[in-house]
């Protein structure tokens, strides 16, 4: 059922029940705006929802947290606890990387236990290390902290900083910034591959993301029992809690303008929500070229998106195993198999969009967590490999592939680090690119909207309030500050400075039609 076409005074509506949309609709909620949530899926969460199958929860997006505090400021900022909400465990090991020469890395909890691992692997990098961390530190506290906690959509706020941009080299890539910190291959891997997590080239995405290093050493790296949907699903509560609505199986089709600035949506089935403030979560390309197609667009305009980098896609298995709970002890909650041309295939992936021969895997195991991700005595995991998203000439044809591709992927996880996979097989889903543009409406199927570069970051990433729309806010990894947990987040705490406070709270709740 579907809230009915209301006058708008008071009354907010948000596109979208990802992570963004829901925490902008907290944010509203506490200024007391009337918030109506529309989604298309079926449960809250977005990219950080869930499937049920056969007994198994496959978390299909983010499994982790790594800045639990910008949540828990979240909630205080609606009156409300976290931690009354939402149960997180702190992960230690945080995750594991294995190289094809039979070497690891494992990140773990702790100055002594990081050193000691960096040791273990090159102990000529200890010192090196040690200086990454510090630049770390001090990105964290200029690119975090600040820049990622105020609204960029002023040109003067950008010239403002570029002298510390030009300062901390933010025109080096991570990778090139690891490389003058440490000198082994395996170890600058460690300290660069991140952005990958957030739709980035390592190679190419400024130095400014080795803060990433400073989150896990300040903050850990945490889970969520019930995944990510349970954090989605407690958003959704704090939301309805507030007088707001959520609702999901419904989509919206069109923003709508009147007397110059947004007044509302129209949903697929054409009826309409009125509103003095919407909120995109929607990937900025779909907001500005679907949402917006009848209205004029000046900066956001098609081409210059189709020109724009965006972040590569993704192709992830979903499984379930029978009877392997005391198999593989070695496997944990996370680890990181690297393929055997890392560079290349990173090229490969983000330049020429060829589908490599050969793969780096990423591996999530959150049964070793949470027993209610499977049955019991049984395992679920998620497997991950970067792809070129769709929009490079000549994109690979997923129908053909996938099952190939699934195959290739078995083999190396047999080889690599699950033996006797196969037979243990029970429940499989596979997302590729094709479903990342189609559940999602991501522009080429990119995993993470357009790509971190220098050039799309901050002022020149679509902003948190549009300049093509009054009254038009955009939340998600798409704008300012960016993709990964603490990012969408964040970007709900940057619009919630820019819109007001409601002028008037609404009388009562919107109602459904049939009531």
């Amino acid at each position: 059922m579907l809230p009915s076409a209301l006058d708008g005074h008071g009354r907010a509506v948000v596109i979208g029940a990802g992570l963004g949309g829901l925490a902008s609709a907290m944010r509203l909620g506490a200024k007391g705006w009337q918030v109506t949530v529309v989604d298309r899926l079926d449960r809250p969460g977005g990219r950080g929802s869930s499937i049920t199958q056969g007994g198994h929860r496959f978390d299909l997006g983010p499994t982790i947290v790594t800045v639990p505090q910008g949540l828990r400021d979240l909630w205080g900022a609606c009156g409300r606890d976290f931690d009354r909400d939402v149960t997180l465990v702190p992960m230690d090991p945080f995750y594991k990387i294995l190289w094809e020469d039979g070497s690891s890395f494992t990140a773990r909890s702790g100055d002594a236990a990081m050193e000691a691992e960096v040791a273990r692997l090159s102990p000529g990098d200890l010192s090196g290390f040690r200086k990454f961390l510090k630049d770390a530190e001090a990105r964290y506290w200029f690119g975090f902290e600040d820049l990622g906690r105020r609204s960029m959509h002023k040109l003067v706020d950008l010239v403002k900083v570029l002298p510390k941009f030009a300062m901390m080299r933010a025109d080096r890539s991570v990778h090139a910034h690891a490389a003058r910190r440490v000198r082994d291959p395996r170890l600058r891997f460690a300290l660069s591959f991140h952005p990958l997590f957030i739709g980035g080239d390592p190679f190419h995405v400024t130095s400014m993301y080795a803060l990433v290093s400073h989150l896990e050493r300040a903050f850990g790296v945490h889970y969520a029992m019930g995944g990510v949907q349970a954090i989605a699903e407690a958003m959704s509560r704090v939301v309805t809690d507030q007088g707001g609505r959520v609702v999901q199986d419904a989509e919206v089709d069109e923003i709508l303008v009147a007397r110059g600035r947004a007044s509302g949506v129209r949903l697929a089935d054409g009826r309409v929500l009125a509103a003095d403030v919407v909120v995109s979560n929607a990937d900025p390309g779909t907001t500005y070229t679907r949402l917006m197609r009848n209205q004029p667009v000046k900066r956001w305009t098609a081409p210059k998106l189709l020109r724009s980098r965006w972040s590569m896609s993704l192709f992830v298995w979903y499984f379930g195993t029978k009877g392997t709970k005391g198999m593989w002890p070695e496997v944990g909650h996370h680890s990181i198999v690297v393929g055997p041309r890392y560079r290349e295939h990173i090229r490969e992936i983000f330049q020429t969009g060829k589908l490599s021969e050969d793969m780096s895997l990423y591996v999530h195991r959150p049964s070793v967590t949470d027993p209610s991700v499977a049955p019991e005595g049984d395992d679920t995991f998620y497997v991950l490999s970067p792809v070129p998203h769709l929009g490079h000439k000549d994109p690979v044809d997923w129908k053909a592939m996938e099952e190939t591709y699934r195959l290739k992927m078995l083999k190396v996880l047999e080889e690599r680090l699950l033996p006797g996979l196969t037979g243990r097989v029970t429940e499989s889903l596979v997302f590729t690119p094709d479903t990342f543009r189609d559940r999602y409406l991501s522009p080429h199927g990119a995993g993470f909207s357009l790509e971190p570069r220098i050039l799309q970051s901050a002022w020149f990433r679509p902003h948190n309030v549009s300049e093509e729309l009054p009254g038009l806010y955009l939340a998600g990894a798409g704008t300012h500050p960016g993709a990964g947990v603490p990012g969408v987040i964040g970007t709900a705490e940057v619009l919630a400075t820019l819109v007001p406070d409601a002028p008037v709270r609404a009388a009562a709740p919107l109602r459904m039609a049939a009531e």
